[in-house]
């Protein structure tokens, strides 16, 4: 009646409909008050905020809100099954505040039906997954939109890059070697070399030297191969 949605004859007709009458002329009295009593009661049941009882510890009392967090709920449940783990949003820590935990309070009997439902322990952690994702969502919780592909299935993992660095170094120790053992003397090179047998009773004036100098190329060839 507010916005002028219906015309007259359409409201007369919703009238007549809404409101039991015996005759024409009592439906034409009374439907006026009774209808504009109705459509107050729907404005203030669509109209009115979620309210927390705090008598109750935060249980939420209004039927229509409680009715969208279970089309929440669900939505997330059925979309979390088919979301590769990788792309799952991260959730964030969330604040016990009451308005918080009469989302949890209220949500937690519905998920009940759906854990009962459960076949295994995947199911079952894709469903607690999916009730997290909607009590985010209900709250208004900021999700990260990227997911954990882009943070980190994309970065290298720690442990290979250490055998990456170990890779690099063995290889460029092989090449001083190999300089060396060719008739390069400069002093790096030789400091590489004395470095690279320390610890042993190898002396790069000894006889067999070069011999050596292949066992140690050869050793680290091996090790390249292994990492």
């Amino acid at each position: 009646m507010r916005s002028n949605t219906f015309d007259v004859t359409e409201l007369e007709r919703l009238r007549r409909e809404a409101v039991p009458s015996s005759g024409e002329n009592a439906a034409a009295e009374d439907a006026a008050p009774q209808f504009a009593e109705q459509t107050a009661n729907v404005d203030a049941a669509v109209n009115t905020p979620v309210e927390v009882d705090t008598d109750n510890d935060g249980t939420v009392a209004q039927e229509l809100e409680l009715e969208q967090m279970r089309s929440t709920l669900e939505e997330a449940i059925v979309e979390t099954p088919s979301t590769p783990l990788e792309n799952r949003p991260r959730l964030p820590r969330l604040a016990l505040s009451k308005r918080n935990r009469a989302v949890v309070r209220a949500l937690n009997p519905v998920l009940v039906t759906y854990l009962e439902a459960s076949k295994d322990l995947c199911e079952t952690e894709s469903i607690l997954f999916g009730a997290a994702l909607a009590v985010c969502r209900i709250i208004g919780a900021k999700l990260s939109t990227a997911g954990r592909a882009t943070g980190q299935s994309s970065a290298i993992p720690a442990w290979r890059i250490r055998i990456e660095e170990r890779i690099a170094k063995a290889r460029a120790l092989i090449g001083r070697l190999i300089c060396f053992r060719s008739g390069n003397t400069r002093p790096k090179i030789v400091h590489t070399v004395r470095m690279a047998f320390a610890g042993t009773n190898v002396s790069l004036s000894q006889p067999d030297i070069m011999q050596k100098l292949t066992e140690r190329i050869e050793d680290l060839k091996q090790r390249i191969a292994a990492w």
